[in-house]
């Protein structure tokens, strides 16, 4: 009689990835706020920033932005890769970044400062 092998359960993928990818993410959207802020009021971060004249600070801060988005998820990735996270504190970190840079894209709330 042929033996049959027996089917094995798939093993779980760690989340560490994964958790990178989305706190990445967040911390980009951040960023992106935030230096657009920065260069919207600070004469000298608006200097520093322009990268391409016909748009302005603009191309600075989308080009750092997407810099420290790729840095923060190669090092995030790198830390975490084959582990398995407590998803439910990043996720409330990513969403609470996330919050505060949609609530500092609204002119009221950026003039405050």
């Amino acid at each position: 009689m042929p033996q049959h092998a027996t089917p094995s359960a798939p093993s779980a993928l760690p989340n560490g990835p994964g958790a990178a990818a989305v706190l990445s993410a967040a911390i980009g959207a951040s960023t992106l706020s935030l230096l657009a802020i920065a260069a919207d009021k600070s004469a000298l971060i608006r200097q520093y920033l322009n990268f391409y004249a016909p748009t302005r600070p603009l191309s600075g801060v989308t080009s750092v932005t997407i810099l420290v988005w790729l840095l923060a998820w190669g090092i995030l990735g790198w830390h975490w890769r084959g582990r398995n996270l407590a998803l439910g504190r990043i996720n409330v970190i990513a969403l609470a970044l996330l919050v505060l840079s949609l609530l500092l894209t609204f002119p009221p709330v950026a003039d405050i400062f």
